[in-house]
């Protein structure tokens, strides 16, 4: 009999990156390499060994760990007729790794090949988080099939209605597990244990957490002893561990998840930046709490800023380049007639539904784009990109591709070299935030180190004079840090003309040298300080639909 523990780590160990200096990938194992473009081997694709061939990638990217869509063992078929499930939001088993991912098909070349995928990702400074689902089985409703929990204890294991028979459904996927029943507890944390201590991941990201603060009657505890637990495990100590704060029936925790180490997906965050860059009314009040961490919502928990987990885009809903192209949702292929899905997107295809050859179209989407990275990666708390946002992969408008397990939703390894451009940008984002002080070691801190310690002035387009009405468009922030030489200056133009902002006088030296500016093209839209353009004006004209960030220098 094959020995499992006998796998050779080579001294690997969780990586425990700080917060504040983690930014965050979410993706997909099998979409990432499935697609023919992606070059590898057939029996290779969509694997964990596929993954780690793509690792210079990610090291290229910048991002400091990755966020696996489920690997769990998940029923494929858990999908209407004909479809297969691509997401994995439908776990058979909380203790082993999805078989499908492996191109190793005995069972201990499954978990070695995982371990495999996790030390390499170790070996390059990459984190590795893992998407769990404890919240519901692929056990589905009354109606659905019997593959272990149902037929053990069914009452132990779900929470049930009235008429034992049925199962309560606060997940929208047919059952909701039980999650603070003394059993179902004890399963959840030695799942947990496992993962950290047999396959060394660095943390967890909860599909659906709120579900694990409901009691056997649904009733949401003030101190459910599920998430109690897991914060104080020894164990688990030193893991990430993230929330999404809410559930399918209306239970809304953002802020006010239970516990002391959680930190959580800012929904808010992905809604007001996305109404702000495509120019509602009515958001430059919000757009400064969102900027710094949405104080308006965690400030009272006295948390680091890292709490609030920065996204625009994730696998639920459009990609960042869908949220630029498309008005409405267009979820045909799914065979639903268009029903799945949300339905508010806040999104706006600037003209024209979906493709395009109108160059202006293009350039103002691509524009768009570059905003968002810019708020999500410039912003104070965790920022979290999307698999292929980076390089605009699109969806064709589809916002629910959990079962779409095609070039729909894989990774198009042809993207990196059709948008260059795109791709660079990001990076060169994710490193100002990383080592936003470049030369001496004492220098190195974080954008969002300097942030939570700086001194913050607001504009408008005149100093001093911000326009906090309902119809501004337009916003601009002086950071000083705790030396006056090193000021920043940051313009924010969500209107659609150009806008003339006045600069701050600098001390005797240091002048203005622009870092990014999203209206221009690739490569001069963003530079390292060294190389930066010097502005030498008391004003600085802001293009339509942009932002500009400025930092002193000599």
């Amino acid at each position: 009999i094959a020995d499992s523990s006998k796998y050779n780590w080579e001294g690997d160990a969780p990586l425990h990156r700080a917060f504040s200096k983690t930014v965050i990938y979410e993706l997909h194992v099998g979409g990432f390499t499935r697609s023919p473009t992606s070059r590898l081997p057939d029996q290779m694709r969509g694997t964990y060994a596929g993954l780690i061939e793509k690792i210079p990638y990610l090291k290229r990217l910048g991002i400091t760990a990755i966020e696996l869509m489920p690997v769990f063992a998940f029923d494929p078929y858990d999908a209407p007729l004909g479809k297969q499930n691509y997401w994995g939001y439908a776990p058979v088993s909380f203790f082993a790794p999805h078989p499908h991912y492996s191109a190793n098909k005995d069972p201990l070349g499954v978990l070695d090949e995982f371990r495999d995928m996790v030390k390499a990702l170790h070996r390059a400074g990459l984190e590795v988080i893992l998407d769990v689902v404890f919240n519901h089985t692929a056990e589905g409703s009354d109606q659905g099939p019997t593959f272990s929990l149902r037929g053990l204890e069914n009452e132990t294991y779900y929470i049930l209605e009235k008429n034992r028979r049925y199962y309560s459904n606060y997940t929208g996927t047919g059952n909701t597990l039980n999650a603070n029943h003394p059993i179902v507890r004890r399963m959840i944390l030695d799942s947990l244990r496992y993962w950290v201590a047999e396959m060394h991941v660095d943390g967890f990201r909860f599909d659906l957490a709120s579900i694990l603060s409901r009691n056997e009657h649904g009733v949401p505890l003030a101190d459910p002893p599920t998430l109690l637990d897991i914060e104080n495990d020894p164990v688990l100590a030193g893991t990430k561990l993230i929330a999404e704060a809410w559930d399918a029936a209306g239970l809304y925790q953002v802020g006010q998840f239970v516990g002391e180490r959680w930190q959580e997906w800012n929904g808010k965050f992905r809604d007001d930046i996305r109404r702000w860059v495509k120019g509602d009314p009515g958001m430059i009040d919000i757009l400064p709490d969102r900027l710094l961490a949405s104080p308006d919502i965690y400030e009272h928990e006295d948390r680091e800023v890292a709490q609030s987990v920065n996204f625009v885009a994730c696998h639920d809903g459009f990609t960042l380049y869908d949220v630029v192209s498309y008005n409405e949702k267009h979820n045909e292929a799914n065979g639903e007639n268009n029903r799945d899905g949300h339905n508010d997107n806040q999104s706006w295809n600037h003209g024209i539904e979906g493709p395009t050859t109108d160059p202006a179209i293009n350039e103002l989407r691509q524009r768009q784009v570059k905003n968002f990275l810019a708020y999500t990666l410039l912003s104070m708390g965790t920022p979290m990109l999307y698999m292929g946002d980076e390089v605009m992969r699109s969806q064709w408008g589809n916002n629910n591709a959990y079962s779409q397990d095609n070039e729909l939703s894989w990774f198009n390894w042809d993207l990196p070299d059709w948008h260059p451009g795109m791709l660079r940008l990001t990076s060169e984002l994710i490193r100002l935030r990383m080592n936003y002080f470049t030369g001496r070691e004492d220098e190195n801190r974080t954008l969002a180190q300097v942030l939570r310690e700086a001194r913050i002035e607001w504009h408008g387009v005149h100093l001093y004079a911000p326009d906090w009405g309902r119809n501004s468009h337009s916003l601009a922030m002086t950071v000083f840090s705790d030396r006056a030489e090193r000021q920043t200056h940051i313009m924010m133009n969500a209107y659609w003309e150009d806008l003339d902002f006045e600069l701050p006088i600098l001390p005797n030296r240091l002048r203005w040298r622009r870092v990014l500016d999203t209206n221009l093209p690739s490569p001069q839209d963003i530079s390292r300080l060294r190389d930066a353009v010097i502005i030498d004006s008391q004003t600085y004209r802001v293009k339509a639909r942009s932002v500009v960030m400025l930092i002193a220098g000599t």
